[in-house]
């Protein structure tokens, strides 16, 4: 595992509440026996991420006590209705002292985007200055890699639902594509007629 995978921190977006699957947080969603919370961050320790943030918002009491996450930093999003920018916002703040270099930015409702994905993103050169993403038969999607020097500027951007998409749009030139469709699926659980792709 190189020395530089200590020095990114995985960031999990799992605050939303599922208003499109009946008001169930998706957090909470079970996928192979357990909450779909549990899957991504043991995804994102195998890929190589030592730190892990988590950023909880609907039924975050219920996810603490459901969900296994011990050794996770655990970031509550009290307007977590307002959106994902706002939880990746938190998510970022959440890092600085750290010391990490990079986050990873990853959604809780992606059970598709295993380890082998996060790990290739994870080899994009980490440092401060990276920006990647992961793209699908060449579409950019999840997950995102976030250089610190970044973080600001993501966070400045990041409103409502829209997350580092207008910040990634504006600093096209800077960003690298990790194609990532061979070994990974993109789908979001979003409605009810995606609970069949949970196990």
């Amino acid at each position: 595992m190189p020395h530089t995978h200590d020095q990114v921190a995985g960031l999990l977006l799992a605050a939303g509440g599922g208003r499109r699957l009946g008001g169930r947080p998706k957090a909470l969603l079970t996928h192979r026996g357990r909450p779909l919370v549990e899957h991504a961050v043991r995804a994102l320790r195998t890929a190589g991420c030592e730190r892990v943030h988590v950023v909880l918002g609907a039924a975050a009491g219920a996810v603490r006590e459901k969900a296994l996450l011990d050794g996770c930093v655990l970031v509550d999003n009290p307007g977590w209705e307002q959106g994902m920018g706002g939880s990746l916002r938190l998510g970022l703040e959440s890092l600085a002292g750290t010391g990490a270099r990079a986050a990873l930015v990853c959604l809780v409702d992606q059970p598709g985007i295993g380890a082998k994905a996060m790990a290739r993103m994870l080899a994009a050169h980490p440092s401060g200055d990276s920006l990647a993403a992961a793209s699908y038969d060449g579409r950019r999607g999840h997950p995102v890699l976030l250089g610190a020097r970044h973080w600001a500027g993501v966070a400045a951007c990041a409103t409502g639902d829209r997350g580092a998409r207008a910040y990634l749009n504006a600093h096209g030139d800077e960003l690298t594509l990790v194609e990532c469709g061979d070994v990974a699926q993109p789908y979001d659980i979003d409605t009810e007629t995606d609970l069949w792709r949970l196990e």
